[in-house]
């Protein structure tokens, strides 16, 4: 174990002993006092004190604000029901991610981080959880330290955004005519957001060279439920991001405008598909005042207004 990793470990132990919710009443729970019996126990004589001391105090000291983004990105999880454990590795990752000095401790370290811990401490699925979290506020934060250089080319370690491994994805804007209603088909994430339906192309083990195109009829009627025509391509969107066990990913989603039958969705049971909780079809009218993610609202504007201007 490194020492830094250890250091955090130490941290962790601190955090779970004074918030357990068991406590003997009759106890001082000094959380300095649970702190200095860890390093004793755990690592003596330590360099890395420092570091442990300012993580520590730097998270009692935004302990409300952090709590109140862990509650807002995991809105199905009150706090109270997050395991103890979770909860306060949740809280030294958001507070690493949002206050540490990022030359020291850069956003996506801070992110896998927590995930290590996490996986080492946490239960079956607390890595996955954790890294679905911060992830959400880390892109909500709108990624910092994404576009530090404003070349095109940007690097990542020593790798550039041209040569990282690609994920293709096609995701679509699902429509439906009902009556006199247009009705799009929408899927909720349990980080309150409603977005596309969409998933990775070539994973059907029956076409070699899957394209975009079938990729797509192929995921959404596994998503949602339902056949889908393909009507015509809204554009295309790229990013990067970090995977516990690929690394470093680029991943290129290709978007369409797709049209469907109105009838009754039914949201795809899978483990990857485990961060959506809900399926509908919403009326043309009432699309905008959902929440979406900042990326997706282009896409689903622009279909909006192909589809009002009768295309």
């Amino acid at each position: 174990m490194s020492q830094r990793h250890l250091s955090r470990s130490i941290v962790l132990q601190t955090l779970f002993e004074w918030d357990f919710p068991e406590k003997d009443s009759g106890e001082s729970y000094d959380i300095y006092k649970i702190f200095e019996k860890n390093i004793l126990e755990f690592a003596p004589g330590s360099s890395d004190r420092p570091f442990m001391e300012k993580l520590l105090r730097k998270i009692l000291e935004k302990q409300p604000e952090l709590d109140t983004l862990i509650t807002k990105a995991a809105p199905d999880w009150p706090l109270d029901k997050i395991s103890v454990v979770d909860r306060n590795i949740l809280r030294i990752g958001l507070c690493e991610l949002l206050f540490a000095d990022r030359k020291e401790v850069p956003p996506k370290v801070a992110i896998n981080e927590a995930i290590e811990l996490a996986k080492t401490f946490g239960g079956d699925t607390s890595g996955r959880f954790v890294n679905g979290v911060l992830g959400a506020i880390y892109k909500e934060m709108g990624e910092p330290g994404k576009n530090d250089t404003p070349k095109p080319k940007k690097k990542y370690g020593d790798i550039p955004l041209d040569k990282l491994p690609v994920e293709r994805l096609a995701g679509a804007v699902v429509y439906a005519r009902h009556e006199r209603d247009i009705y799009l088909a929408l899927v909720h994430d349990v980080f309150g957001h409603w977005t596309l339906a969409k998933g990775k192309i070539g994973d059907n083990p029956k076409i070699k060279d899957e394209t975009a195109e079938e990729g797509l009829v192929r995921e959404v009627q596994e998503e949602l439920g339902i056949p889908v025509k393909i009507i015509e391509p809204l554009g295309d969107n790229s990013y990067s991001t970090y995977h516990p066990d690929k690394g470093k990913i680029l991943k290129k989603v290709s978007y369409y405008l797709a049209e469907g039958p109105f009838q009754e969705l039914t949201l795809e049971k899978k483990e990857e598909k485990g961060g959506l909780d809900d399926v509908r079809w919403f009326k043309l009218a009432d699309i905008l005042d959902l929440n979406f993610y900042d990326d997706i609202l282009p896409i689903v504007t622009k279909a909006i207004t192909k589809l009002a201007e009768g295309k």
